[in-house]
């Protein structure tokens, strides 16, 4: 008889149901451990999972978990799949993992599953994309090997982590991206309406042009927005955006960047500067209240 878990989500049980995946209720030979049910396992007869899609785990939320543990034990078991006698691999659930050896435990509750490495990559991911708090970019790439690694479409995938297909291609282009904005969107700096914004822009150039502007400026997504519409009309030259203020913002040049940050530094505050095309513009030094304003005053000298 066969043992499925639903706690573990839609997209993966829809996993666990396919015949690739072998799971069964079995006692595995030589020990008192059922497949596909709870057993405790010693730690130290765990290892990590290579295909954790996962790259940052933050320290202090690792910490938080642990204590959690702690207090209150692991409420959901980790999955491990069964690699040879008392010798286990990781599918997912690798903060708890982390976290409970923080907490001290010896041994820790887990689904015991047999699958072969594309059944396994494919739980790891599914059950990543759904359970933890990945960020876009971390979520793109997830889509990405299911589509490339495990021979999915996106169709397929869409129905395995119940998204829209639409969303999907959404994450997907981000990783179109340069560099530099992939990281800044994995930092927190650029959200993913920024983002959206700067896809619709082809060139390359433009889209870090607009990105300087974001992080210097503190533009909102409907600006971005508008000055992406902007760029748009001038290279299909038709008529000028009615937002002409924004789109007519010029980009800062290496040495007034360097400055910004300077002037920053001195005042403690997010200092600006708005730069139009014509070289006109003006310096911004915002402040919290008339003591911050004072304190600035008096760096000032005036």
């Amino acid at each position: 008889m066969n043992v499925k878990k639903n706690v573990l989500g839609r997209g993966l049980s829809a996993l666990l149901e396919n015949a690739n995946t072998d799971i069964t209720s079995n006692k595995l030979e030589g020990e008192g451990k059922v497949v596909g049910a709870v057993a405790n396992i010693e730690i130290s007869q765990i290892e990590t999972n290579p295909f954790q899609p996962r790259t940052n785990f933050e320290e202090d939320a690792l910490n938080e978990l642990a204590a959690s543990i702690k207090e209150h034990g692991i409420i959901q078991p980790i999955t491990v799949r069964k690699l040879g006698y008392d010798k286990y691999q990781l599918i997912s659930g690798e903060r708890r993992f982390r976290a409970s050896q923080l907490a001290g435990l010896t041994n820790v509750p887990a689904y015991i599953r047999i699958a072969n490495d594309q059944a396994m990559l494919e739980m790891a991911l599914v059950e990543n994309i759904q359970r933890e708090e990945l960020d876009a970019i971390e979520v793109a790439i997830s889509y990405k090997r299911l589509i490339d690694e495990c021979d999915l479409t996106q169709e397929q995938l869409s129905q395995k982590v119940s998204k829209q297909r639409s969303t999907i291609t959404n994450y997907l282009r981000l990783l179109k991206l340069p560099v530099e904005i992939q990281l800044a969107i994995r930092n927190g700096d650029v959200s993913m309406g920024h983002a959206r914004a700067l896809i619709s822009i082809e060139n390359e150039d433009t889209q870090l042009d607009i990105y300087n502007q974001i992080v210097l400026n503190s533009l909102s997504v409907r600006e971005v927005e508008d000055l992406a519409r902007g760029v748009k009309a001038e290279i299909a030259g038709g008529a000028k955006s009615t937002k002409e203020p924004k789109a007519a913002k010029a980009t800062l040049t290496v040495e007034q960047t360097n400055f910004v940050n300077d002037l920053r530094a001195v005042f403690n505050t997010k200092v600006q500067i708005n730069k139009e095309t014509s070289g006109k513009g003006k310096i911004v030094i915002p402040f919290k209240s008339d003591s911050d304003l004072k304190r600035i005053l008096d760096l000032l000298d005036v």
